[in-house]
């Protein structure tokens, strides 16, 4: 079928990203599902750093790809083999899909799937090979795009493995539902199955961008003290208004002698790691979901750890089992205690995308939204 989509042309383009425009929209080709896989019409998806990572180069992926990772969407059509999703289910699309069989898919969410992690690394689904082309002629073959993370959100349409997808009841608006698959997966997860604070404990966020203020909300629902980290003052502000008992910069933090049994850093930097491994009290935990730029690197105290106790935990996704987790939030979302829309921070068209990507660079905005009608 001919869907719409967003195909990045290549890694490292130079910002302003309005300027150079590492994007392409236009029509591509979508083969359909293959056993074990559905197809996937797109409601909403979410601007992410780790979007942000492919274009600027930090992360590196094989390209052409259509990129997106945090989307949700409705079944429109079942691969053999797949008979527990009715035509016309929400699903919420995970950047991680798990084999079930690996060693790693038995740590309980905490390490990726090996399968999985494989599949992403080489731009293809997880069942093998791609879906996704564009061009050709009678004179050549069409091209192929490579699949992100399994999911390729930036598109009328995705074809993805079973095993991405996570079905929610039809109550859960598709804006909220795409954020539960990024956003709250990977910041709530920190905090849930990484950090597993005490009751009523204080936490500190260290980042407050989608994943960062994702785990605010989350602790905030769990009855715990916040206190969330930032060098953008507008996001203290937010902080404060989304249930944070107080927010500072970093060095107010530092010099007020702030710290906390549970700090979570989600800024992606290696400034941030060593903010919030300052800010972490004796026999403390630091749990680190950033993505730093793979040559980045941080300063840590062997001494400190071993003479205060401390524990440094690395947690992707969230350590998250989503077939499990999901529906947790979803329930504290459904109470009124996860106020998820609150993570919304504008709306963007799919040909706004290298604007996006600017303002996200600038750390102005949580969550941007692509709708499709």
């Amino acid at each position: 079928m001919r869907i719409i989509g967003a195909v990045l042309e290549q890694s490292g383009a130079e910002p302003p990203f309005a300027s150079s425009h590492p994007f392409t929209v236009g029509p591509l080709e979508l083969d359909p599902p293959g056993p074990g896989e559905i197809l996937v019409r797109i409601e909403a998806a979410g601007v992410c750093h780790s979007d942000l990572s492919v274009v600027d180069g930090n992360r590196v992926r094989p390209t052409p790809m259509l990129l997106g990772h945090e989307a949700a969407g409705i079944v429109e059509k079942l691969g053999d083999g797949v008979d527990d999703l009715p035509l016309g289910t929400r699903v919420v699309m995970t950047f991680l899909p798990r084999c079930g069989d690996c060693p790693e898919c038995a740590t309980d969410g905490r390490l990726p799937c090996r399968v999985g992690s494989a599949a992403n690394n080489e731009g293809t689904l997880v069942g093998g090979g791609i879906r996704l082309h564009r061009g050709g002629s009678d004179a050549a073959a069409p091209e192929a795009v490579n699949h992100h993370l399994g999911v390729s959100g930036f598109a009328s349409h995705a074809v993805v493995s079973r095993t991405s997808v996570v079905p929610v009841d039809a109550d859960v608006p598709a804006e909220i539902a795409a954020l539960l698959g990024c956003a709250v997966l990977t910041g709530g997860g920190a905090v849930i199955n990484a950090g597993t604070p005490a009751p009523g404990s204080r936490v500190i966020v260290v980042g407050l961008g989608g994943v960062g203020m994702a785990a605010l909300l989350v602790a905030v629902a769990l009855g715990l003290e916040v206190i969330g980290v930032d060098a953008v003052p507008a996001k203290l502000e937010l902080a404060r208004e989304f249930g944070a008992s107080a927010a500072h910069g970093p060095a107010e933090a530092a010099e007020a002698g702030l710290t906390a049994p549970l700090v979570i850093e989600a800024a992606g930097s290696a400034r941030a790691f060593e903010t919030a491994l300052a800010l972490t009290a004796p026999g403390g935990t630091t749990v680190t979901v950033g993505l730093p730029a793979p040559d980045a690197r941080a300063s840590v105290s062997p001494l400190l750890l071993t003479a205060q106790a401390r524990t440094i935990i690395g947690s992707y996704l969230g350590s998250a089992v989503p077939s499990r987790d999901i529906p947790r939030y979803v329930e504290l979302w459904r109470s009124g205690k996860l106020p998820l829309e609150r993570l919304v921070s504008s709306h963007v068209r799919l040909d706004d995308l290298d604007a996006a990507m600017d303002r996200l660079a600038a750390g102005g905005e949580l969550r941007q939204l692509i709708t499709f009608p």
